[in-house]
């Protein structure tokens, strides 16, 4: 299986990455989250561009990032705007989406851009030229924020976002039951194992998902989501708990 190697950090080997979301409103608020960041030691910082209030100026967008690659130093930066329909803060035009993502790549100040499967086929693949001209990895992403699809059809989006030339493909879930964690976990192990050829990235939200943000190194999870001062999706816990039973289990693996 192919790794992702960011920086210093690489994606798909040893345990699961922490990456913990920031998502403020202005630059004050966002630097104030990066101040709290520096006390964890967590692996990528995911800008939620969405929560940012002059994000539809690009070229305020862009200045932001920039401060924050200056502030984060050699931390990986995962750009995301989540839009509307997939649990974000804004909605936008699939013309601005495009828009706003090839400003950020030409930026050269992410490392990551996450971009969203359902978003558009055509714009999906200009994006991933884009970014992959720039050397900008591209995680792409599906969120459903209402129920947990089957175990094929998790499979199957997850294979697409392969096809579809991916670095990481990210698959979220709203569980209805504990049953339906155990089917996002099952199409993990079995995504893994049958049809990866580079990392995965799943989690099952809310309280009863919590659990498969913490096992996913058992599964075939490769990054795993955790909060600092406030949670970008439902279930999120800690990011220094996150990070402490993360390893707790990579270590009890080893010794296996």
């Amino acid at each position: 299986m192919k790794t992702v190697k960011v920086r210093k950090t690489v994606i798909g080997e040893g345990r699961p990455k922490i990456c913990v979301p920031i998502l403020g409103k202005n630059k004050e608020e966002l630097l104030s989250e990066v101040d709290e960041l520096k006390q964890l030691d967590v692996d990528v910082v995911e800008w939620r561009m969405d929560w940012f209030d002059d994000i539809m100026d690009h070229s305020k967008a862009c200045a932001m990032l920039h401060t924050l690659r200056e502030a984060l130093g050699d931390m990986v930066i995962l750009a995301t705007f989540r839009t509307k329909q997939e649990g974000g803060e804004k909605a936008i035009q699939k013309e601005d989406y495009v828009a706003l993502y090839h400003d950020i790549i030409m930026s050269k100040d992410a490392d990551l851009i996450d971009v969203e499967l359902f978003i558009g086929e055509e714009e999906v693949k200009t994006i991933v030229k884009d970014a992959h001209n720039h050397q900008v990895a591209i995680v792409m992403s599906n969120h459903d924020f209402v129920k947990t699809p089957s175990c094929d059809e998790i499979i199957a989006r997850l294979k697409t976002m392969q096809e579809r030339d991916a670095d990481i493909s990210k698959m979220a879930v709203m569980p209805q039951s504990k049953a339906d964690v155990i089917t996002l976990l099952s199409a993990t192990n079995i995504m893994y194992e049958q049809f990866a050829d580079r990392p995965i990235i799943t989690m099952s939200m809310a309280k009863d998902g919590i659990v498969s943000r913490i096992c996913g190194e058992v599964f075939g999870s490769a990054m795993t989501f955790g909060a600092a001062t406030k949670a970008s999706a439902p279930g999120q816990v800690a990011a220094k708990d996150l990070k402490n039973m993360v390893e707790m289990l990579h270590k009890s693996l080893k010794e296996e």
